[in-house]
């Protein structure tokens, strides 16, 4: 009698659920450098693939926009900022009850093995060096999004 108790298919809870769930909105990677140049050129690369993005001109504007913007599920930074570094915004972050578990990508032109490791202890997803290897990142990227 049990499985005449279900009113629904399990393909049809699929299908109404499909209809009435609302659409996920895609998530957005904030990309931070306190150089708008660095920051605006890998931006651009990344919706040229598809990928939303919004810049953080360094530390502070990083802040200020994780803690505005929910969709924000990837962070792309520089670790030689000024005033505040990489390094520190990332401690900063992993500090959030909220945004403790924030897939983050190092991208950098002056890292030492050092600052390397201490990245890769705070859990970052990779470092990277400048010049990045776009094809790479944009692995990375949409592996860490769930993006096909």
């Amino acid at each position: 009698m049990a499985e005449h108790d279900q009113i629904l298919s399990d393909a049809e809870k699929e299908a109404l659920a499909m209809v009435t769930a609302p659409p996920a909105e895609p998530q957005l990677v904030l990309v931070v450098d306190d150089n708008p140049l660095n920051s605006e050129a890998l931006a651009l690369y990344l919706k040229t693939k598809g990928i939303e993005c919004v810049i953080a001109d360094g530390a502070q504007a990083a802040i200020e926009g994780l803690k505005k913007e929910p969709r924000i599920g990837l962070m792309i930074t520089d670790l030689r900022m000024e005033p505040k570094g990489g390094l520190e915004l990332i401690q900063e972050i992993r500090g959030w009850a909220d945004r403790a578990t924030l897939s983050i990508i190092v991208v950098s032109g002056d890292t030492d093995v050092n600052e390397a490791v201490k990245a890769m202890h705070l859990s970052v997803v990779d470092v990277l060096l400048k010049p990045v290897d776009l094809g790479h990142l944009l692995e990375l990227v949409r592996k860490e999004l769930r993006i096909e």
